[in-house]
Parts: C-alpha cells; sequence; structure tokens
C-alpha cells in the first residue's frame, strides 16, 4: 500500500513540475538575461585595501602589543625628551642618560 502511494505521489509531482516548465519558455529567461549583458557595459569591481592597525603586527592576537603606540599617520613625527638620571650600581652611583618619545600628528 504505501509503495503504491509514493508512486502515485512521484508522477503527480512529476506532472506538476511538466506542467509548470511547459508555461514558461526555456528560452525566455536567457534571452533576457542577454539583452540585458549586452545594453550594460561591465564596471571593474572596485578594490578595497586593508591595512593592518599596528604596522608591526600583520596578524590579529587577543593579546595587547608589546608597545603601546598604534600608528599615527602619514604626517606624525616623534617628539623626543631626554635627560640623565642616576642609578645606584653595586659598583657606586652612575649617571645615565633615559630618553621618552612619542609620536605627535604633524
Amino acid at each position: 500500500m504505501r509503495v503504491l502511494a509514493t508512486i502515485v505521489m512521484a508522477s503527480l509531482f512529476g506532472l506538476l513540475a511538466a506542467a509548470s516548465s511547459a508555461a514558461q519558455p526555456a528560452n525566455e529567461g536567457v534571452r533576457a538575461r542577454d539583452a540585458l549583458a549586452q545594453s550594460e557595459p561591465r564596471r571593474a569591481r572596485t578594490k578595497i585595501r586593508v591595512r593592518p592597525l599596528y604596522p608591526r603586527q600583520p596578524y590579529h592576537s587577543f593579546y595587547p602589543p608589546p608597545y603601546d603606540v598604534r600608528y599615527p599617520g602619514p604626517n606624525a613625527q616623534r617628539e623626543c625628551v631626554a635627560r640623565y638620571v642616576q642609578e645606584h650600581r653595586p659598583s657606586g652611583t652612575v649617571i645615565v642618560p633615559r630618553m621618552r618619545c612619542r609620536w605627535v600628528r604633524g
């Protein structure tokens, strides 16, 4: 009984598919697409340039970079402050230079 019901349902679906394809000519859709393609010239695809957030880290990481300076921009300048600091070492007190720099937009 189930086999007979399956065969009847399959034949009905086949008849419905044949009727719907006969209602629309197969070449009509192809002709409309070809006419549209000939009337409009094709445009080149837009190019999207992706720049990394950090210039020295080309990959994504969940951890922060070892430096706290992001890419400052094309016209940036470094502003540095230098000073001398006393350091106490086992051999005695020594004066050493220290420099701190940061990026400033130019």
